[in-house]
């Protein structure tokens, strides 16, 4: 055995065993590297093709100003999270990501309820991200036929369809191809790369009636109805929906090898790279866009495909530089059905579902949960069927999505947060350590996320109608209520969650069975509590 061939081994007998001190056996398959978790995470996050995808909610709330200076602050903040994750990933490198981790941070009393909700949120915000995928692919595929064809409308059931055949393309590569997601992932990062430089280099340089620099810096824009400010907070969905599912690496840290390591990195790496693109291609777009109202009601449904028409000029080049984001796409239906399933193939281990037992099978022979992801396939679907009801399901869909990511992210932060108030914060024991600036990264986080998480309830047309109306806080709701139900009629008996050195340390219920005061033995509390994070170097290798 080759001398890379033992540390391989070696470093996956590590992860396995940390696996198993939170109570799981390894049942998935250990098949990314690094490379290719950053190019798996980077083509969920791709914050250039996504804020494309969405530009309308840009053109229509303020304009070019906001969507540059709004993709400025969200990358910031966004920064702060995602460090945070990053450091709760090293430590719990678990498939369930944000809710376990609220399992383990927050103060014990509270940490299984707030686990709970955590997981419910967390999935659905995943499984609307891949059904909002859907409908940029979709929209992206029959806007080129609408180009090519102008005497062809679309039709929202046409979207529809093409989204459910995006949906059901990616459940069979996932069924059939588990094992080709690793060489797909580091095949999307250079073609991310390079599409990201193809367009960049040719809208620039074939537009000849670029726009002034004041129309890209401080010319506002307004078509929402509301006031300007108002607008302005409208255009943070756009942003804030471009610079999200970083949280990727943590869900398939289960099949990465030395996950403790490389996870984080990948967090962190990808949101680095989708700011620097996301904000050199905001630029570029609004230098290169025509005249702003044709180009927000342009009739391929999709701006970004107008602006490429009105630089280039040719119908063909136009479907080069939008089939290029197409690939992509369907490569993050892929991924985010992928990061989909296992979450909910780890709740339901957990007994977090119903029918706990089925979606948590993982098929033998592939090592993949199937029947979670059969599950994933058809909630996207009916998320999908949304537009067939309304004419702003697409922004329902983006707002649930990306209020769901949001929400599951602010939730380990406020546990970690609470811990820290009530004395109970734990040394974070993983490989990566925020240090004595963790609480601080903690806080500005927590308070950008909530900030960003009741805007993505406003309604983004005005007058308010019926049809227009944001439904986000109606499905919010629902979803909150539904986990606070779940919770009392099953959760509460049978949700686990990882377990640590043998106990399980949020279960309320088991309190009394451990030994220690309060229900928690003092040697363990001893090694798992401090009032600082510990001196970890960040990454150390």
């Amino acid at each position: 055995m080759s001398l890379d061939e033992k540390k391989v081994f070696h470093e996956d007998v590590q992860e396995e065993k940390v696996l198993e001190d939170l109570g799981y056996q390894q049942e998935l398959k250990r098949s990314f590297g690094l490379l290719g978790m950053i190019g798996f995470s980077f083509s969920i996050v791709t914050s250039w093709t996504a804020l494309g995808g969405v530009l309308i909610v840009g053109v229509e709330s303020g304009g070019p100003p906001v969507m540059i200076y709004s993709w400025i602050a969200v990358s910031i903040f966004g920064l702060a999270v995602a460090y945070s994750l990053a450091e709760m990933c090293s430590a719990y490198p678990i498939a369930g990501g944000q809710y376990s981790w609220v399992a383990v941070i927050a103060p014990p009393k509270i940490a299984r309820g707030m686990s709970w909700v955590t997981g419910w949120f967390m999935i659905v915000g995943i499984l609307a991200m891949g059904a909002t995928n859907n409908f940029i692919g979709a929209n992206f595929i029959l806007g080129q036929a609408n180009l090519s064809f102008p005497g062809y409308t679309i039709e929202r059931w046409h979207t529809v369809l093409l989204a459910y055949l995006i949906a059901f393309i990616s459940t069979a590569l996932n069924v059939y191809g588990p094992h080709l997601l690793d060489r797909i992932s580091r095949f999307i990062l250079l073609w991310n790369i390079l599409s990201f430089v193809i367009v960049v280099i040719t809208i620039l340089a074939t537009n000849d009636h670029k726009q002034p620099a004041h129309f890209v810096f401080s010319d506002f824009q307004n078509f929402t109805g509301f006031s300007t400010g108002f607008a302005a907070i409208l255009g943070l969905l756009q942003s804030s929906f471009g610079m999200c599912c970083y949280d990727a690496p943590a869900h398939m840290t289960e099949e990465m090898k030395n996950a403790s390591r490389e996870a984080p990195k990948a967090i962190i790496m990808s949101v680095y790279i989708g700011a620097i693109t996301g904000f050199i291609f905001l630029i570029s777009v609004c230098f290169c866009i025509g005249d702003i109202t044709t180009t927000a009601t342009s009739t391929t449904g999709v701006p970004l495909i107008q602006i490429f028409y009105d630089s280039t000029g040719s119908v063909v080049g136009t479907c080069f530089l939008s089939s290029l984001i197409v690939v992509i796409v369907l490569v993050c239906a892929n991924f985010l059905l992928a990061e989909g399933s296992r979450s909910l193939f780890a709740f339901a281990r957990d007994h977090g579902l119903p029918f706990s037992k089925l979606f948590a099978t993982v098929e033998s022979k592939r090592q993949v949960p199937v029947y979670a992801i059969l599950l994933a396939c058809a909630v996207q679907v009916a998320l999908n069927s949304i537009y067939f009801g309304t004419l702003t399901g697409f922004n329902t869909v983006i707002s649930i999505a990306t209020e769901g990511f949001y929400l599951s992210y602010a939730m380990p932060l406020l546990a970690r947060v609470l811990a820290w108030f009530y004395g109970d914060a734990r040394t974070l024991p993983g490989p990566y350590s925020l240090g004595r600036w963790g609480i601080w990264m903690n806080i500005t986080g927590l308070v950008f996320l909530v900030f960003t998480s009741i805007t993505f309830n406003f309604p983004t047309l005005a007058p308010v109608t019926p049809g227009d109306m944001n439904y986000t806080s109606a499905a919010i709701g629902i979803i909150g209520l539904i986990s606070i139900v779940t919770w009392f009629t099953t959760g509460r008996k049978n949700f686990t969650g990882p377990q640590i050195a043998g106990h399980v340390a949020v279960l309320e219920a088991r309190l009394g069975e451990i030994p220690g005061k309060d229900g928690l033995d003092d040697s363990l509390d001893e090694k798992t509590t401090a009032p600082g994070m510990g001196g970890c170097t960040p990454f150390v290798s």
